[in-house]
């Protein structure tokens, strides 16, 4: 590919129709002076004919310059234009006094200063317009270039957003999680058929839950942590009194707004590679809590900790980890990110909600007990 070929479409139209208009401006004045003013004389017509070629050529050369310019901040771009506006008119000033002048023989410096000075009149403004409309249309151009760029932005991030969303949907409720249900369910048909239609009911809120929340942007934080409470309950049912889950919640936290199902990947991986693992199991404790800084949430177990080096060292894909990051980041800024401490006993993670997030408060409806299995 060409450099020509490489030049937007849009930039060689605006150049085409720039040397087009001077292209009329030149041959009429052209004519009117090889009719009126210098009769029939063939040279006026090819020194108007070389002049175009020479706007032609500045005008490429100004948007290129231009571009350049449109590095730098605002004022220097305006004292750059000013020289750049000075150059063009020595250029086409000299270029014009020796096509008029001194192919004529007027080649004295007396001839030279008379023709400059007769420049420097309304003429003069024909010659800076040449180069202020060649970058008044570069700017306007970037302009509407800065926009078209901005929506397909926004275009691009809302796809992201909803591929983002897709991958959450697919990620968060780990199939494992269903086939190991429907394993426990299986069992449980045998031996206890109500707890087994406890546990298919669980199942059920759990799954409406996980695709209900995704048509909302946030969920008030007492039915996230009633889905919690069932995605724990079904855990228990596989892995009985060696999981256990505590919640401490602060009453006045219950309505604050949060994003849906950020908090199940934090539980679903204290689970998975913490106490899972664990011979003797451990305890999940959820806590939140108003703090200086806004709402601070807590997810500590006492499971394997460091040990778990399958979530530690990185060959985990940890996508659930990496999603509820992601989100947090995104929507309330960097300082929102999960902060994870490995310990010998278990490990915690902990994320801060600053206080502008926060929505409406409301009274309780219910306390919250621990639960256990």
């Amino acid at each position: 590919m060409t450099i020509i070929e490489k030049i937007p479409k849009i930039w060689k139209i605006a150049y085409l129709l720039i040397c087009g208009w001077y292209a009329i401006n030149y041959a009429v004045s052209s004519i009117i002076e090889w009719q009126a003013f210098r009769p029939y004389t063939t040279s006026v017509l090819w020194n108007g004919f070389y002049l175009f070629e020479t706007v032609c050529i500045l005008v490429g050369l100004t948007f290129i310059y231009t571009n350049w310019l449109f590095k730098f901040k605002v004022p220097v771009q305006v004292v750059g234009h000013l020289f750049g506006v000075f150059v063009y008119f020595m250029c086409i000033s000299y270029l014009s006094y020796y096509f008029d002048y001194y192919l004529d023989g007027l080649v004295y410096f007396d001839d030279w200063k008379e023709y400059m000075l007769d420049l420097l009149s309304w003429d003069a403004m024909r010659i800076y317009d040449q180069y202020l409309i060649t970058v008044a249309v570069y700017y306007i151009i970037k302009y509407f270039e800065s926009l078209r760029q901005e929506e397909q932005e926004k275009s691009e991030l809302a796809l992201k957003n909803k591929e983002m969303e897709l991958s959450l949907l697919r990620s968060q409720i780990n199939p494992h999680f269903l086939f190991n249900t429907l394993n426990s369910i299986s069992t449980l048909i045998s031996t206890s058929k109500e707890k087994a239609r406890k546990v298919i009911t669980q199942l059920s809120d759990v799954f409406r839950y996980a695709l209900d929340s995704h048509s909302g942007d946030k969920v008030r934080l007492i039915h996230e942590l009633d889905f919690i409470e069932n995605y724990i309950k079904i855990q228990q049912v596989r892995f009985g009194d060696r999981l256990k889950f505590e919640l401490d919640v602060e009453p006045t936290c219950l309505s604050v707004g949060i994003p849906p199902m950020v908090l199940q990947p934090l539980v679903e991986n204290s689970v998975k590679y913490g106490i899972a693992p664990k011979d003797d199991g451990g305890t999940i404790k959820l806590m939140v809590r108003r703090i200086s800084g806004g709402i601070y949430f807590e997810i500590k177990d006492d499971g394997l900790g460091v040990n778990a080096k399958k979530v530690l060292d990185g060959k985990s894909t940890g996508v659930g980890l990496k999603n509820s990051d992601k989100r947090l980041r995104s929507i309330y800024g960097k300082y929102a990110g999960l902060h994870i401490n490995a310990r010998q006993d278990g490990y915690t993670v902990s994320f801060i909600l600053p206080p502008e997030q926060e929505e409406q408060r409301v009274e309780p409806k219910r306390e919250f007990e621990a639960v256990s299995a």
